[in-house]
């Protein structure tokens, strides 16, 4: 059923998991649409005088740049201005505070990737004290934006792990947490890890169900485990991968020596490769770990 729903949602939104209720914004252009009625130019007014304007670029020469939208000051200057295939002026976001100075942002959501649905991001841009992008966010899955107890904003990011293991539908995938400080973004991940490990997750009861012991010792032997057994590769290496997001080095080595025997050590360096821009201390001690 996971991996199924994962299926609709990408055929229906056109893009990775992106939030249903955030790409049916009013105020979009999209390149499949050009130069149809829909992609119509659309202008809307926000607040101390400022203003957005969306819609097909004038000069697209095809390949990304076919939609554009900007930000105008009061005075009728380009502040921002971003390009892509589609673009979506997020009105479910725009107006909250995500760097916590009590002034509202401006969100866009770009597709950069010529519709191959590989790269929209959520560009978030301040106006105040002028306007300048806070940062962009990613969403090569799911992005997700809530308060805390203490109303500051935190961002939550769903990654893919390693390809080649699974599907495309059975990716793994795993969830880190941002915080916004100082008008950037800071990898937040570990304080909420309790959160995330909670048994009411329904992500962690995937895990249980699919890597019960019964499961693991069924799998043991293979040479080939996603061959009839996809959810079960997809639940180990997602675990494995919230691990490493956690910090939690040693259980994500534990999940990872639970793969047949026979294809581990290239499991292990395509799970490595996967995450040594980010975490390369422990990229070398997975690639030193015994096979």
């Amino acid at each position: 059923m996971r991996t199924i729903i994962f299926t609709v949602i990408v055929g229906c939104l056109a893009a990775p998991a992106l939030r249903a209720q955030d790409m049916l914004g009013k105020i979009s252009c999209h390149a499949y649409g050009v130069p149809k009625p829909q992609n119509a130019d659309f202008k809307k007014k926000l607040w101390d005088g400022y203003e957005i304007s969306l819609g097909p670029a004038r000069n697209a020469r095809g390949g990304g740049d076919e939609c554009t939208a900007a930000i105008y000051s009061a005075a009728g200057r380009v502040v921002f201005r971003t390009t892509g295939y589609n673009i979506v002026f997020d009105e479910n976001h725009t107006g909250q505070d995500f760097d916590g100075d009590g002034k509202p942002e401006v969100v866009f959501i770009t597709d950069t990737g010529g519709g191959n649905h590989c790269c929209w991001a959520y560009n978030v841009i301040s106006l105040a004290p002028k306007a300048h992008k806070l940062f962009d966010i990613d969403a090569p899955g799911a992005v997700k934006f809530e308060k805390d107890a203490e109303g500051k904003m935190v961002i939550w990011q769903r990654l893919p792990g390693p390809y080649g293991f699974t599907s495309m539908a059975g990716v793994p995938f795993a969830e880190k947490a941002f915080r916004v400080e100082e008008g950037k973004i800071r990898d937040a991940t570990p304080e909420f890890c309790a959160r995330i490990f909670d048994d009411e997750n329904e992500e962690v009861r995937f895990w249980k169900d699919n890597l019960a012991p019964e499961n693991i010792k069924k799998v043991q032997s293979m040479e080939d485990i996603y061959a009839d057994n996809e959810e079960i590769a997809s639940a180990l290496l997602s675990r494995a991968l919230q691990h490493v997001f956690c910090r939690q080095f040693d259980a994500a080595v534990d999940d990872l020596n639970l793969w047949p025997e026979a294809t581990r050590g290239k499991m292990k360096a395509g799970f490595a490769e996967s995450i040594k821009q980010d975490y390369p201390q422990f990229a070398g001690r997975l690639a030193q770990t015994p096979k």
